[in-house]
């Protein structure tokens, strides 16, 4: 398992309020002098090391861990109890969508920020409505970036100009129209979670013994996926997994 607290964890509030570059002030105003303790999840090592390096440069912010998929992500949430979590959507094992359902359960005061290259809106709104507070493309510059970390931590939505802002607006006011039900929105978590672990190239009794299931329940629910998804083959059904983003080609 790759899990690697960065700093100590500090006790006290969760809200701080202190110097930063410019004078500007972070979050809320509970407590003086906390900085911002952030969980980066993110599958490719280059980029996670990158991003450390970017917002270490801001003496607000503190990386108490990192995590390269999903389910770290939440073990670093549930030790830490950051303000800010990080996340890549495409990670292995268990996805970024998925992870922020379970994260926004776990600590529903801890801000998340998605990063991502998917533009289409199906996952600028499935990424909201999981329980994301801002959505930021990769491309975006460093400045956007922290633009972007500033306003989920002052309790906004953020989205990447590049991306229709009307999408998420009409969202969030409800007025987004309803549209029939994909083959997709029919998958529940756990078929997702198994769709995503067999186009890894996992076995059913490899995906029982790391879901903690019998090999006969996921015996099931594969077949419940072929069925709903109209896909008769793992080739097929990997297709459709990278086409979702709930894996990458690599």
């Amino acid at each position: 398992m790759y899990f690697i607290p960065i700093l100590p964890h500090p006790s006290g509030k969760r809200g701080f309020k202190g110097p930063s570059r410019g004078g500007q002030e972070w979050g809320g105003s509970e407590s003086m002098g906390q900085k911002v303790r952030i969980v980066i999840a993110e599958d490719h090592t280059i980029l996670r090391e990158g991003l450390r390096m970017l917002l270490s440069t801001n003496p607000n912010f503190e990386i108490v861990a990192e995590a390269e998929d999903g389910r770290e992500a939440i073990r670093c949430v549930q030790k830490f109890k950051p303000n800010l979590v990080l996340t890549d959507l495409s990670m292995p094992r268990m996805n970024g969508m998925e992870a922020i359902k379970e994260i926004r359960r776990e600590s529903p005061d801890t801000k998340i920020l998605v990063l991502t290259v998917h533009r289409a809106e199906e996952y600028i709104l499935a990424t909201f409505r999981a329980g994301a507070d801002g959505y930021i493309l990769k491309d975006s510059t460093h400045s956007e970036l922290l633009m972007a970390v500033k306003k989920v931590l002052d309790g906004k939505h953020f989205i990447s100009p590049e991306i229709s802002e009307r999408v998420i607006e009409g969202y969030l006011e409800g007025k987004k129209t309803l549209k029939p039900r994909t083959s997709w929105e029919t998958l529940t978590q756990r078929e997702r979670e198994i769709l995503k672990l067999i186009a890894e190239g996992y076995k059913n009794k490899e995906i029982a013994d790391d879901l903690c299931i019998s090999v006969k329940t996921v015996e099931k629910h594969r077949a419940n996926l072929m069925e709903k998804l109209d896909l008769h083959s793992v080739q097929a059904l990997t297709a459709f997994a990278i086409d979702k983003g709930l894996v990458t080609r690599e």
